[in-house]
């Protein structure tokens, strides 16, 4: 994890202001292409960030407007992804990172321009929300290069793009432009290229405005409802007490009858 940009590099950039991070996927040369090197470094992001009160809200996008991510690095592929050994080792590395960033106690948005394309598209789908250009587009092309997806990620796809957006990329192979993914619920919002920044902040700005308290409960009840295991559901009814009992919903009672705007400070 880095905050600064290094020319020729392949890294993830991390930011952090107003409570919102904001996540770069730095691999201009190769479309944004995420390099094992990077999705250490999301789980090391995921592992730190997780623990931060200043954080509410996450976004991660590619850098540039070309492509969220043209898939995995495939400089890694020789190295990392030889046989079918090596392609498992990379797989929990993959999952590693996917799982760690899936379980941020925030609410995580991808804001994805052009090309979101395999790995790619399984990082946005470890996001609870997605922003498209209309002129973005999602594809998985592991049936043309003969890629045993793994399990774990199809799963992951199928409960954020849904099983028909999740069948059509995975049998064709083909791209999935953003106005269908809209339309079958794969993406939460489209805009034009040069007005989707601007809705993504407004989206962000309301989030990161809110009681982290509740956002944090109802997260985690969402994972619960979708199947998440080790006492998810348990867990979540202990937040959604504990923001009950909170300093954060005094304030927001008090404001509501002041009908002024709530100060939320995360207890």
């Amino acid at each position: 994890m880095t905050s600064a940009p290094a020319p020729a590099s392949s890294a993830v950039f991390v930011t952090v202001e107003g409570g919102i991070a904001r996540l770069v996927l730095s691999n201009p040369q190769r479309r944004n292409a995420i390099s094992s090197g990077m999705w250490k470094a999301l789980a090391d992001f995921a592992a730190e960030a997780g623990g931060r009160s200043d954080i509410r809200a996450a976004v991660i996008r590619g850098e540039g407007t070309l492509a969220f991510s043209g898939g995995a690095d495939i400089s890694d592929f020789d190295a990392a992804r030889a046989d079918a050994s090596g392609a498992q080792t990379y797989d929990e590395v993959v999952e590693a990172a996917c799982a760690a960033f899936q379980a941020l106690p925030f609410p995580t948005l991808a804001l994805v321009h052009g090309a979101c394309v395999g790995a790619g598209a399984a990082l946005s789908a470890c996001c609870d929300l997605r922003l498209a250009a209309t002129d973005a587009f999602f594809a998985i092309p592991a049936a043309r290069l003969g890629l045993g997806y793994d399990p774990r990620g199809v799963s992951r796809l199928v409960r954020a793009f849904g099983p028909q957006a999740a069948r059509l990329m995975l049998f064709t192979a083909e791209r999935l432009p953003a106005e269908r993914a809209f339309a079958l619920g794969a993406v939460d919002e489209i805009a034009a290229a040069d007005a989707v920044d601007a809705a993504a902040e407004r989206l962000l700005s309301r989030m990161a405005e809110n009681a982290p308290l509740t956002l944090k409960a109802a997260k985690l009840a969402i994972r619960a409802a979708e199947g998440a295991g080790g006492g998810a559901f348990a867990e979540a009814r202990r937040l959604a007490a504990a923001a009950n009992a909170s300093a954060d919903y005094r304030e927001g009672r008090l404001a509501f009858a002041e009908k002024r705007a709530p100060r939320f400070k995360g207890a």
